[in-house]
């Protein structure tokens, strides 16, 4: 209530600030400034520009503390920032973003720099420095950008050389959490058409978070960039820019800042369906806790009384006791997060004007690395709970399995069969060192001699990859006397992405898959095996993309005043993926080297065991999919007086479709291939210079029709993607209010609501149940998933029954009992949001086939029941969303001038889940940023002081929900912390 009293106070404030004087009538000329930009690939006056384009300038960008994209995101309306799971990043524009997960996926915000587009770019990564511009343009840009701009376009249009200029520039800034940063910039010209331009930054900052492990600070960062460009002007006519650029990061970064979960007590689903809370997850929900209870070894020949084990399914989990500190900069990590990233731009455009015709050619190669690993589970596991299994693996490896008789008292041999175990886990005792599989591309991990080891047991995850890629682009336009005017083009591009990796390693996974594989080898007469990889590894070995695109745009004045657009455009992309997806897939004998495929039992693994697949057993499944799609649009704009323009326009986007990633069974209801997202928007808007630039206003409002959004779930612990329809509108307000030269304010508001209008049907993982009644939720002791057990007729009872008739015959069939076999459902807590369900472990499978023989009484839905989504909204879109920001020059005598700047954000609450409810509502969230600086006479130098994030506010950016197999926790990005320091630069 504060804040919406805030707000509503900044609102009236900037109306009461709006002089009477600014009103309509006013000449085109602008005192104060004017920016050109390139929305239609060609410079254009920006409120001439019949698009909703938001642009800032290198001084706009500084005076606004913009320095990267969590800062760029915070004026413009419709538009939010968040981090992603899988080191990449969602920049949502009227509700579009990234909701699609995988290597074939296109973002849907084209990103350019100088017009070319860039794949897989780190930019969202890194500072901006020395930039003329940044152009965000909201909407589809389905004819002059194409393929993959459905929800807009960002444009970094860098600093170009000046010919027959000195300048140089150079900037330092210390802050809070020991932060340094430089930037420097030289313009050097090289006789009459020649010049040469250098620019660069580097930053380096202490951890923004606190680990009570070692009472270290992590989350910091160091990275540096660099850019060279050339210009050579031969004719006033002819121009040729050339730039090269470097970008690097290495260091301790979080690509996750925090998890939560409201602990689930049952260990079914592992965190519950209500809340976020600070807590941790139940382990015994999760996949190595559950293969590697007593329960299930003893249901698979093993006995118990070994005590091989983590613990039982039904005790003290490995989390029991363990606190989750509620502050989101604090964590309890025995693994030292590693990030590493950069990334090479190499560009060329030349342009020619042939008089009334100009021709602009365009190519851009561009590279890009990412490797980052960090604790899975951000926590530091109890030791206790694994300590007794331990034990009897050393025991097994010195003296082999007991045989319960005098002589001999061990089976003969037996030993070897867990000594090389014993070796690789615990090579300094049941009470030393625990090692745990490195994230080695070859499977082999900690059996292969690559561990990492540490005094407790140890889980982390690895997301790696490389890009390359390269695009040329020509255009034709013209400047004709006459109303009628062209632009044609065409695009052809081609990225490689090669070894996209995504690795969970965990000692307990090492436990289970080299104890499984033993006891089956030992069984079946094999040589000492494990399971392989012991470890999960989603691999994409390539994902090749070539995409062309011919466009044009024919442009009719019938008027000075009204003014015609049509434009066409044909996209044609194909994809190549080659993947697998390997985690305990089959037997590798100890002493494989090379690769786990070198084994003999390898030959029963199928990657391609889709129904399309390929005949006979396949290493890797190799799929091509083909799209194309004519897009394009049409705009009618009128001008009112020179300084007033109505537009009306429709615009239709396209994003290609993509391949799924393999999976390591066949699912039910997983596609392998995921359909093009096509767009149609219908936008009116009106863009407005009042008294002489004293007023600028600019209104939008747009209605979209979106087919085929592509939507990301987790399926066997990978991200497949399927398509729903939906809806969008919403409205946009920008103004920048200048009553004097020495006042500047900015205002915009935006509102948005967004609809999904198919009734289709998907399994909301954290409910399984799908809120029936009668129900019981199954943790599947087989592969850790989760399913859903319904009674037609007899009520829970009857559900809660035919579970328990199922587990006792499962431990008859053992000679188990409920005392150390599986036991009947119980209640989940009341405050669950589960209904009335109840909870189990058990076998899907078993369950199924029961059921079979009920006559239709009883229904197992694999996976869980499907809940239609129809109605809800799409996730990473704000209902509204409000900025202000005002700045005052104090002019002195001397010639110097004094500036304080303050700027203010509130984002409206939504959603980071396609479900929505409480448990993934993202609450409305504000920011405030303030600066103060002197600058020298003829801005030749400044000093600054500078804040950000003023209320020092953590407030969540975005969710993403882990896999049932993991618990279901939920890991959250968060705006940075309160930044404050000082600053201080020189001009030449």
């Amino acid at each position: 209530m504060k804040f919406k009293a805030l707000i509503g106070t900044s609102v009236l404030a900037m109306a009461v600030a709006t002089p009477a004087h600014a009103q309509s009538g006013g000449s085109s000329s602008d005192p104060y400034g004017e920016i050109v930009v390139t929305a239609q690939r060609q410079s254009e006056r920006l409120q001439d520009v019949p698009i909703a384009v938001s642009a800032f300038s290198a001084e706009a960008l500084e005076k606004q503390q913009i320095d990267n994209a969590s800062d760029l995101q915070l004026t413009l309306p419709n538009v939010t920032f968040s981090k992603g799971n899988f080191t990449g990043s969602s920049f949502t524009i009227r509700g579009i973003g990234d909701l699609c997960v995988g290597s074939s996926c296109d973002s849907a915000t084209a990103i350019h720099v100088n017009g070319s587009p860039l794949f897989g770019t780190r930019i969202f990564e890194t500072e901006y420095f020395d930039l003329e511009r940044i152009e965000v343009l909201r909407g589809p840009q389905g004819t002059l950008f194409g393929r993959n701009a459905t929800s807009g376009v960002v444009n970094f249009v860098t600093a170009k050389p000046k010919v027959g200029q000195f300048q140089a520039s150079a900037d330092g800034e210390y802050g809070n959490f020991d932060a340094w940063k430089v930037k420097g910039m030289v313009n050097v010209p090289l006789g009459d058409t020649l010049a040469l331009r250098a620019a660069g930054f580097y930053l380096k900052r202490g951890g923004y978070t606190k680990n009570l492990f070692d009472d270290s600070h992590i989350d910091g960062r160091e990275m540096y960039a660099v850019r060279g460009s050339l210009r050579w002007e031969p004719s006033p006519d002819t121009s040729l820019d050339l730039m090269g650029y470097y970008f690097r990061e290495k260091d301790d970064r979080l690509r996750i800042q925090k998890q939560f979960c409201q602990r689930d007590p049952t260990g079914v689903l592992g965190c519950l369906n209500n809340r976020r809370d600070a807590e941790k997850v139940n382990g015994n929900a999760t996949f190595p806790s559950v293969l590697g209870s007593r329960e299930v070894f003893a249901l698979n020949g093993i006995s118990p009384l070994l005590g091989l084990g983590t613990g039982s399914l039904y005790g003290a989990d490995a989390n029991a006791g363990a606190i989750e500190p509620a502050d989101v900069r604090t964590v309890n990590t025995d693994f030292t997060p590693e990030y590493f990233t950069d990334e090479i731009q190499a560009q060329a455009h030349f342009e020619h004007n042939f008089g009334a015709i100009k021709l602009g050619l365009t190519g851009i190669y561009q590279r890009t690395r990412v490797d980052s690993r960090q604790d899975y589970n951000l926590d530091v596991a109890n030791r206790a709970t694994i300590q007794p299994g331990l034990n009897a693996l050393a025991y097994l490896a010195a003296n082999g399995i007991p045989t319960g008789v005098a002589s001999p008292a061990f089976i003969p041999g037996s030993a070897a069969y867990f000594a090389p175990i014993a070796a690789a886990l615990i090579p300094d005792g049941p009470t030393g060192k625990l090692c745990t599989s490195n994230t080695n591309p070859n499977g082999l991990g900690v059996f292969g001699g690559d561990g990492v080891c540490g005094d407790n047991a140890l889980a982390f995850d690895r997301s790696v990859g490389k890009n390359e890629s390269w695009s040329g682009e020509a255009i034709i336009s013209s400047d004709f006397d006459g109303p009628f005017n062209f632009l044609l083009g065409g695009i052809y591009a081609r990225s490689k992405s090669t070894n996209v990796d995504y690795y969970v390693n965990a000692f307990s996974i090492d436990y289970f898959a080299s104890l499984f594989g033993t006891f089956s080898a030992f069984a079946n007469g094999k040589d000492p095996s494990y399971l392989g990889s012991p470890y999960f590894k989603n691999h994409n070995e390539s994902l090749t993309l070539n995409s062309y695109g011919l466009f044009g745009e024919a442009y009719f004045e019938a008027s000075d005043r009204l003014k015609f657009t049509v434009g066409l455009r044909y996209n044609n992309d194909k994809k190549h993926d080659l993947s697998n997806s390997t985690l305990a897939s089959f037997l590798v004998p100890y002493g494989t080297t090379g690769d786990i495929f070198n084994s003999p039992d390898s030959a029963g693994y199928d990657a391609d065991a889709g129904v399309t697949g390929l005949p006979g057993a396949q290493r890797i499944r190799d799929r091509t999919q083909k799209f194309d799609e004519v897009t394009g649009r049409a705009v009618i704009d009128f001008k009112i007086t020179p300084d007033n323009l109505l537009y009306a326009s429709y615009s239709r986007g396209y994003k290609s479709g993509g391949i799924n990633p393999a999976l390591q069974f066949n699912v039910p209801g997983v596609t392998e291939t995921f359909a093009p997202e096509i767009i149609d928007a219908f936008e009116v808007g009106s863009k407005n210079t009042f008294g002489n630039g004293a007023l600028q206003l600019n209104l939008t409002g747009f209605y979209y029709k979106y087919k085929g959004l592509q939507l990301s779930r987790i399926v066997v612990r990978t991200s497949v993607n399927d398509n729903v329809n939906a809806n969008i509108y919403g409205f946009e307000a920008e103004a920048m209010v200048r009553p004097d030269p020495d006042w500047l304010i900015n205002l915009g508001f935006s509102y948005l609501k967004t609809k999904v209008t198919d009734d289709k049907l998907f399994v909301n993982q954290r409910d399984p149940s799908g809120g029936l009644p009668n129900s019981v939720i199954i943790k599947d002791i087989t592969q850790a998933f989760n399913c859903a057990v319904v009674a037609n007729v007899g009520g829970q009872a009857a559900a809660d029954g035919f579970v328990t008739a199922v587990n006792n015959g499962i431990n008859a069939s053992k000679g188990l009992t409920a005392a150390n076999g599986l036991r009947g459902p119980e209640a989940f807590p009341s405050d669950a949001n589960l209904g009335a369900a109840t909870g189990a472990f058990s076998s899907c499978n078993a369950l199924e086939a029961a059921a079979a023989g009920t006559g239709g009484a009883i229904t197992v839905y694999g996976g869980g029941v499907p809940v239609s989504i129809k109605g809800n909204a799409l996730p990473q879109a704000p209902n509204f969303k409000f900025s202000a920001g005002v700045q005052h020059t104090v002019n002195f005598s001397s010639g110097m001038t004094l500036v304080p700047r303050l700027d203010l954000t509130y984002t409206g609450e939504s959603y980071g889940n396609i479900f929505n409810g409480r448990v993934n509502k993202v609450k409305g969230y504000a920011q405030a940023n303030a600066q103060l600086q002197l600058n020298g006479r003829d801005d030749r130098w400044y000093v600054r002081g500078f804040i950000q994030n003023i209320f020092d506010n953590n407030a969540t950016t975005g969710l993403y929900l882990t896999d049932q197999s993991s618990g279901l926790f939920t890991n959250i990005f968060t705006l940075e912390p309160r930044r404050y320091g000082i600053g201080a630069g020189v001009k030449f």
